[in-house]
């Protein structure tokens, strides 16, 4: 503990008895005098002796009495051996560093994969080193920020870094461990399935053991066997039903004398053979041939879902199963002599001598990261283990088809980085939004000193419409980043498809023909008409830019029910089972190869020329489904076409609810209110057309460009009627100075205004009775917020 407690340098009290002596001698001596002056016949004196003894001692008992001692610290620090003690209960490395970076305290976990390097210091590359980074930056920023798949120098992790501490001057920086199937419960699974019954037909008993030797699962021949057709396995151990005779052959004990004896080959369940738990399959011996050349331990391995090989003393193959053959490439059936075969030249060296030891020595299993001859650019683990009482068979391989991990890799790798890319967007929105509400806001106030045929009345209206256009631009930004405002409504999916098919007749020209189906008992949706529109015009100027290559084609748009047990027979990981309205655009053009259709939802990747294309249309496509709940797929044949499916999910309205929006009635707010109007916004030029624009229509504006200055104004007690507010601001952000104003005046009325998402913000915000504001806006759009604001009926 940081506590530092000085020693004292004044005397050591007196306590007990000791006290008195001082006081009692001083009376003693005056006592003696008085009596000594009153012989010699001078009692006045000795009286005054007497008097001055008693004083004196009176003093010096009270200076003698015990000081009083303060207690506790004198300079004080955070506690960091409970703050160790605390992180040490993770099992995840976990370290905590001050704003430099520094290491401040490390729990054991960290310790043993990092040692004392601090978290920007484990990054492999320069890639991994930017994705930490990204994680401090959006700490700082949001309080929390993580990132997928970061190499470190202890391999790939994700990350996810806290703001922590008193003045929220510390990190915290957590490595949490991808979670992975247990593979003794999958082994259990698959000898309780069909992979037991399959090795029970091929004659082989099997049985799955924990680390105690427990009995978890075996198939109907184990039991048969093991404890015959009338009992079942119930807290058996493995041990308890075989035994070694003095042949040194394992038997089955409930045989009796007659047993005859069996093979045991034990499978370890995290294939390190560091455990006892995993997999026994057991077989009768032939009494002819290798063991590893029979078709019972073919069958064996065929059913294997593992890449299994044999390999005798001499280094070369037995057998393997076809497992094995996928997962190295081999085609047809030709097996290579040599395991070093499989990999490329400067691998085979290691391939070889690990074989060799693992033949001769002692029984061992190691992994080597090799590459494959077929495929060179991906390293691959191979398993090689020794074996012993398995015939010719020597050595096993295990090489398992990482086709699959590769792809959930990149996968991860491509999640980070449109990641990064998507707080780009959002950054840049953000910033733009404020720079085009200045403009729109100035150019709506000069409008209103103008009227049509004036001379500057048709350039103000042409900046305006400018810069409506580069809003939406940065709408774009905000739906790739998937943080843009939507408008959702309940819709009818073929309406939206109707009301956009006039203008797709004009974008797609004369050479390509565009047909228009519609399915019946289509479910509502709840999406915003006018970003779905956006969806369906991209969709068909990349079918049109497609199809022109062939001189034209057909593009077909088409909508349909799809219902929740269709949705199940598909088997999709992805698709939840649910009631869904699809849309799918087919089109007759070149098609997209397997290599580019895995790349088409990112962000700038286009296959146009240079000054054709900017790659945001499908990003932006995939942003505004994602962001409404929906699914989008993409399908496509090299010269045959491609078609895009996108699954909206049905909209569930109550009926009562249902009722009361068809009688709604709407009508447009007056736009003159009256009031004072406390607004905060650190942003000069938005604050200052915001102010006009309410002055202008009837209400008092009080202005603040930060949180401190505008809970100020608040502790004044002046009267304000509504609290308009940025959200994200320097030093104390909206949310955190609304909670503070509410605490004196919980029935202040708020609106916010910001450049990022609705949705997004008020699922951070959580502060009930706010209205929103979306940026840019303009005068109009502010005056008609501010007068629902104040007055909601």
């Amino acid at each position: 503990m940081l506590y530092q407690q000085l020693p004292r340098i004044d005397s050591t009290p007196l306590d007990g008895w000791s006290r008195w002596l001082a006081p009692a001698l001083i009376g003693a001596a005056g006592i003696t005098a008085g009596v000594v002056m009153l012989l010699v016949g001078q009692a006045a004196v000795a009286a005054a002796v007497v008097f001055a003894a008693t004083i004196g001692a009176i003093f010096s008992l009270r200076n003698s009495a015990p000081p009083r001692i303060v207690s506790g610290p004198l300079i004080q620090g955070p506690d960091y051996s409970l703050v160790g003690s605390a992180l040490g209960l993770s099992r995840d490395p976990v370290a905590l560093t001050n704003r430099d970076g520094s290491l401040l305290v490390v729990n054991t976990a960290y310790r043993e994969r990092f040692g004392t390097t601090p978290p920007l210091q484990v990054a492999a590359n320069e890639e991994a080193l930017q994705g930490l980074q990204l994680a401090q930056t959006m700490a700082w920023r949001d309080g929390a920020g993580c990132v997928a798949g970061i190499e470190t120098s202890a391999g790939s992790s994700p990350v996810e870094v806290d703001r922590a501490g008193g003045q929220n001057d510390l990190l915290l920086w957590r490595f949490p461990a991808t979670a992975l199937p247990d593979p003794l419960a999958v082994s259990v699974r698959r000898i309780d399935g069909m992979i037991g019954q399959r090795l029970g037909d091929a004659h082989v008993a099997a049985a799955v053991v924990d680390e105690r030797g427990a009995i978890l699962a075996a198939n109907a021949l184990f039991n048969d066997r093991a404890l015959g057709p009338d009992h079942r396995l119930q807290n058996v151990r493995f041990g308890d039903l075989v035994e070694i005779g003095e042949d040194e052959q394992m038997r089955f004990i409930v045989e009796g004398e007659a047993a005859h004896p069996v093979r045991a080959v034990h499978v370890p369940a995290d294939h390190t053979g560091e455990s006892g738990a995993g997999t026994f399959l057991l077989f009768d011996t032939g009494s002819s041939g290798s063991v590893a050349q029979s078709s019972t331990l073919q069958a064996l391995l065929d059913v294997m879902p593992i890449g299994l090989a044999l390999v005798d003393r001499d280094g070369r193959f037995l057998t393997m199963n076809s497992a094995f053959r996928h997962a190295a490439g081999l085609k047809g059936t030709s097996v290579p002599s040599y395991p070093g075969d499989l990999v490329v030249k400067e691998d085979k060296a290691a391939v070889a001598d690990a074989v060799r030891r693992n033949a001769r020595g002692p029984a061992m299993s190691g992994d080597l990261a090799v590459r494959l001859t077929y495929q060179p650019a991906e390293p691959v683990a191979l398993t090689i283990a020794g074996l012993r009482g398995l015939g010719d068979a020597t050595v096993l391989l295990l090489l398992k088809d990482n086709s699959e991990e590769a792809k959930l890799k990149r996968q991860v790798a491509q999640a980070t980085k449109m990641q990064v890319v998507g707080q780009l967007a959002g950054g840049v929105a953000h910033d733009f939004n404020n720079i085009l509400t200045a403009i729109i806001g100035h150019c709506d106030l000069m409008l209103m000193r103008h009227t049509p045929g004036d001379s500057d009345y048709d350039d103000i209206q042409q900046i305006k419409s400018n810069s409506n256009r580069a809003a939406g631009l940065t709408r774009q930004l905000l739906a790739f980043s998937r943080q843009q405002t939507l408008r959702p409504q309940v819709l009818q999916l073929p309406d939206v498809v109707s009301e956009v098919s006039h203008l797709l007749k004009r974008l797609l020209g004369e050479t390509v023909e565009l047909v228009v189906k519609h399915g019946r008992s289509l479910g509502p949706i709840r999406a915003d008409p006018g970003q779905l529109e956006q969806v369906i015009v991209n969709l068909a100027v990349n079918a049109r830019d497609a199809m022109a290559a062939k001189g034209g084609g057909t593009l077909t748009i088409q909508t349909y029910p799809v219902k929740a047990d269709q949705v199940a027979e598909l088997g999709s990981d992805i698709l939840p089972i649910a009631d869904y309205s699809a849309l799918s655009v087919t089109d007759t053009g070149t098609g997209i190869s397997p290599s580019v259709l895995g790349k088409v939802f990112e962000p700038f990747f286009t296959t146009k020329e240079v000054g054709k294309g900017t790659g945001l249309g499908l990003s932006t496509v995939y942003g505004i489904v994602k962001q409404s709940g929906g699914f989008i797929f993409a399908d496509s044949k090299v010269g045959e076409g491609t078609r895009f499916v996108i699954y909206l999910p049905v909209h569930r309205e109550e009926a009562a609810a249902a009722k009361s929006r068809k009688t709604e009635k709407t009508k447009k707010d007056e736009l003159w209110g009256t009031g004072t109007v406390l607004l905060v916004e650190d942003e000069p030029m938005v604050r200052s057309v915001a102010e006009r624009a309410l002055t202008r229509h009837g209400y008092t504006v009080i202005t603040a460009d930060n949180g401190e200055d505008a809970l100020a104004i608040i502790a004044k007690n002046e009267p304000i009627d509504l609290l308009i507010s940025d959200v994200v601001m320097p030093g104390m952000d909206g949310p955190t100075m609304v909670r503070e104003a509410r605490r004196s005046r919980p029935e202040l009325k708020i609106l916010f205004m910001s450049g990022y998402a609705e949705e997004q913000l008020r699922n951070s915000i959580d502060i009930e009775n706010v209205n929103f504001l979306a940026k840019p806006f303009s005068v109009t759009e502010l005056a008609e917020a501010a007068r629902r604001t104040v007055n909601p009926k």
